[in-house]
């Protein structure tokens, strides 16, 4: 059913709230009254924080995760294996892994998986910086970390195929994450299991 607005003002901030992922219509009007609400500082603190979220944050040269700075946390951190590189779609899957509290390693965000029917190809993604870090001998192991969806492993394989020739240990999480489940919704147990199980990827299809 239409909503009747007294201000086009309002109807103008609930369109805006309602074009973010999950919110309706009816949860963004109560989003926008709940701001109406607070004292205009609050609200402004608000405002400015997605606005310097906005214009600051950067995306990690070494990893492509996001980051406040040139280089993120984790590839700052000198505890880090660097050596063990964790291969993700986005920087939701690195938050999921790091939940898991069961990988020490790096990563790198490849900002998406081949899907021809969305348009995506090899070229939008950044696999060319990590065939970079593999031909520099800048780590031994490669963790295909992607969704158990077609085109996660369509993209598994790419990859595969793209460094096998490389002196590097390719795997990929074991099967404790079903087939067709995104990462970022696999349960912390399952998903920390499948890493530290992980297996040689060339064995999931040499049977």
């Amino acid at each position: 059913m239409q909503q009747n607005y007294s201000s086009r003002l309002l109807e103008e901030t609930v369109d805006e709230f309602a074009t973010l992922p999950g919110i309706g219509r009816k949860t963004a009007l109560r989003l926008v009254l709940h701001l109406l609400k607070q004292d205009d500082k609050t609200v402004e603190h608000f405002g400015n924080t997605i606005l310097r979220m906005k214009a600051e944050i950067k995306s990690c040269k070494t990893c492509h995760n996001i980051s406040d700075s040139e280089v993120c946390n984790i590839c700052a951190d000198p505890y880090r294996d660097k050596e063990t590189i964790c291969v993700v779609e986005s920087i939701r899957d690195v938050m999921s892994v790091e939940n898991t509290q069961q990988y020490s390693g790096v990563y790198h965000v490849l900002g998406g998986i081949i899907s021809p029917m969305d348009g995506i190809g090899p070229a939008d993604l950044t696999l060319g910086s990590l065939e970079e870090k593999v031909k520099k001998g800048a780590c031994s192991e490669i963790i295909l970390a992607l969704s158990t969806t077609m085109e996660g492993d369509t993209t598994n394989f790419y990859i595969y195929r793209r460094l096998k020739d490389f002196q590097v240990t390719i795997s990929t999480l074991a099967r404790g994450v079903a087939i067709g489940d995104d990462l970022e919704y696999a349960d912390e147990v399952t998903l920390g299991r499948s890493i530290l199980n992980r297996t040689a990827f060339e064995d999931t299809f040499k049977k």
